[in-house]
């Protein structure tokens, strides 16, 4: 939960906020059915590790702390300069289909199935693992091990077979082996391209001319890339994402998962224009969890809550003050595609771009010895410490954030009611959303239960979230005093959600 307006008691409620979380996690309850249990399937993404292409000109992925907690700012704030391309990926059609105003031989509508446009309901579904171990470390060097037809076939007969709604997940527990801080990381992809060591498996073109009969429109794969190596990954790229595919590269972590049954999900930015991003994957399973997912996920019962991710769009903060702002999202080209009209781009963005996780560590030291922060902020630290008590503090980063406390059921508590309740000679100021406007909810709709997640909704996005030059509503004129600011929780609303065993809150 992010509150916006500059004003003493917003940023109070953000370290309220945090401070309780921090507090909560300590103690938490499990967030779904006692069956169910969530599996992350994403490579760790840190300098010292392979996690980019390591051929010339893909940028190097690189994180820049540009604040710290501390005189200058009550935040942590990073600054990432990442390619699609990086860890645990996602691929969609325009990665090898061109547009169709091309007129070219690989043209299509697909060329235009972008990150920004996949339907939400495709990137998740039943994990289906096809099991290639057997092919693990089983060529030359430099050469990948294909999976063929016939290895699908084998999982069919083993099992079921495959049809619409799948996720197929091609397993050789490449990255579990060869995914490692550098130097020897290098085994992941350069000693590969340097024909040092043998390729990762991957299908050939006719497996995925094949999973197409299935009308499989999801797929996985362990290796660093669904590509064969050295001369096969176009060939295999086209022959899947012709037929509106989208899959998983650098996934990890396969062998945790039952052959079929488990619910799996690739969850990635909303680059607009994208054609591959940078992602996050993860499974359910056990419980009744996952096959009510799955179901959803295959009759096309999923909603994105997700703005797409471009210059032109205000989705970073431009601050207060001179000098205050986020670091703006750009769009970097770095490789040309002459076939496909396109640039292969990363971007340089702040961490908090569009909808974004909230850490602990965003607010709160890692430690309980003072802090220097500015004589504003501290007066607001020490307003909040004698209503609420100590401070919290926590070293929870991104990372390590289990993936079950970013999950849960739904609660979508309207507060739309408290736009337009503030005098103007208040701002810069947010409506507060106040215990009340809970308790309400709770008499309409039932009581909030540990786990689930309470989602605000406030219109504020859906309303202002416009392309420049008519994006002043969204940050600018709030943070400014030109506007109000949307509707926030106070910290007695945090404290109260604590209470009912909430660990994740959205607006």
């Amino acid at each position: 939960m992010k509150c916006v307006c500059p004003s003493r008691p917003a940023v109070g409620y953000l370290l309220a906020a945090l401070g309780v979380v921090g507090t909560l996690f300590t103690d938490r309850s499990q967030a779904v059915a006692d069956e169910s249990r969530f599996i992350d399937h994403s490579l760790l993404i840190a300098p010292e590790y392979p996690c980019t292409w390591p051929s010339y000109p893909f940028p190097r992925f690189q994180i820049s702390r540009q604040r710290t907690i501390g005189p200058d700012s009550a935040y942590n704030v990073d600054v990432l300069l990442i390619d699609g391309n990086t860890g645990t990926q996602l691929d969609v059609p325009p990665h090898s289909v061109a547009r169709p105003d091309l007129n070219r031989e690989k043209s299509g509508p697909l060329g235009l199935a972008y990150t920004d446009k996949i339907a939400a309901w495709q990137f998740g579904g039943e994990a289906c693992v096809v099991d290639i171990r057997e092919l693990l470390d089983q060529s030359p060097n430099g050469i990948s091990p294909l999976v063929q037809p016939a290895h699908v076939e084998r999982f069919e007969q083993q099992h079921r077979q495959l049809r619409f709604g799948d996720v197929v997940l091609f397993r050789s527990d490449f990255s579990d082996r060869y995914y490692q801080p550098l130097p020897a990381g290098r085994r992941f992809i350069a000693d590969i391209l340097d024909r040092k060591a043998p390729g990762y498996p991957d299908p050939s073109p006719e497996c995925m001319e094949f999973l197409a009969t299935r009308k499989v429109m999801t797929l996985g794969t362990d290796s660093a890339s669904m590509g064969p190596l050295p001369n096969l990954a176009e060939p295999t790229h086209y022959a899947g994402l012709k037929h509106g595919m989208i899959w998983t590269e650098g996934a990890t972590n396969l062998g945790a998962l039952p052959p079929t049954g488990g619910f799996y999900c690739l969850l990635a930015p909303k680059h607009k224009d994208g054609p591959y991003s940078e992602g996050r994957a993860f499974s359910i399973v056990g419980g009744d969890l996952p096959r009510r997912l799955i179901d959803a996920c295959r009759n096309e019962r999923a909603i994105d809550l997700s703005p797409a991710l471009s210059p032109e769009f205000p989705v970073t903060s431009p601050g207060v003050r001179t000098g205050d702002h986020r670091q703006t999202y750009l769009k970097v080209d770095f490789l040309y595609s002459d076939y496909l009209d396109m640039w292969h781009h990363g971007h340089l963005m702040d961490s908090m771009s569009g909808t974004h996780l909230v850490p602990p560590a965003f607010a709160l030291p890692p430690d309980s010895q003072a802090i220097p922060y500015a004589p504003e902020v501290r007066g607001w630290l020490e307003e909040y410490e004698a209503r609420f008590g100590k401070r919290g503090i926590s070293s929870l980063t991104t990372e390590q954030v289990p993936l079950d406390w970013t999950c849960g059921e739904a609660r979508v508590i309207d507060v739309t009611s408290l736009i337009g309740t503030m005098k103007s000679q208040e701002w810069p100021a947010s409506p507060e959303i106040r215990i009340d406007h809970v308790l309400t909810f709770e008499a309409r709709h039932g009581q909030l239960n540990p786990g689930d997640v309470v989602i605000f909704q406030t219109g504020h996005t859906d309303k202002y979230f416009r392309a420049a030059p008519a994006d002043a509503e969204m940050w600018q004129n709030p943070l400014t005093g030109k506007a109000e600011g949307w509707p926030a929780p106070g910290p007695e609303t945090i404290h109260f959600l604590k209470g009912r065993g909430i660990r994740c809150v959205a607006t």
